[in-house]
């Protein structure tokens, strides 16, 4: 689970997790804490997240570490975001996808980098991550799921905000 939000109670979505449990709760950023201590309750998963969090937002579950160069369960590896933000996105090598919580965002459905003071800086890095073999972008606001060419363009676009 990534920024896991909880669906509601009795929706069809605990059905599948409680056939198949999820092990891995991961926080990216430390805003998006969300419902990460009820999965790592009901289920045992082994929580990362970032070292700080905002006053009255801390996860009560233990997090592991999770800054950029880390290898998490699964072959995930985390990156540098460069924006200042504390955000730290994710390397899916198996399903060839990028994560982000707010570095990239889609509000109108188009994907762009969110506003930065350090925009060049975090386009330079972003650029890096051309060098892997991703195919999709995920994102938590806007339309969630974007292709390689998307992040290509986001590049090149204004930023949001």
């Amino acid at each position: 689970m990534l920024d896991p939000l909880a669906p509601p109670e009795g929706s069809e979505a605990w059905e599948r997790f409680d056939a198949k449990p999820p092990t891995l709760a991961v926080v990216l950023k430390p805003d998006h804490v969300r419902d990460v201590d009820l999965f790592v309750r009901r289920y045992g998963a082994r929580a990362f997240g970032p070292w700080l969090f905002f006053a009255g937002d801390a996860p009560e579950a233990e997090l592991e570490n999770l800054e950029p160069g880390v290898e998490l369960p699964g072959g995930f590896l985390a990156l540098y975001d460069a924006r200042w933000r504390m955000e730290t996105p994710l390397w899916l090598p198996e399903q060839k996808a990028l994560v982000f919580a707010d570095a990239l965002t889609a509000p109108d459905g188009e994907l762009r980098i969110w506003n930065t003071r350090q925009l060049g800086r975090a386009r330079a890095v972003f650029r890096e991550y051309l060098e892997l073999p991703f195919e999709h972008v995920i994102v938590s606001h806007g339309e969630p799921v974007h292709d390689r060419a998307a992040f290509e363009r986001a590049l090149e676009l204004e930023p949001y905000g």
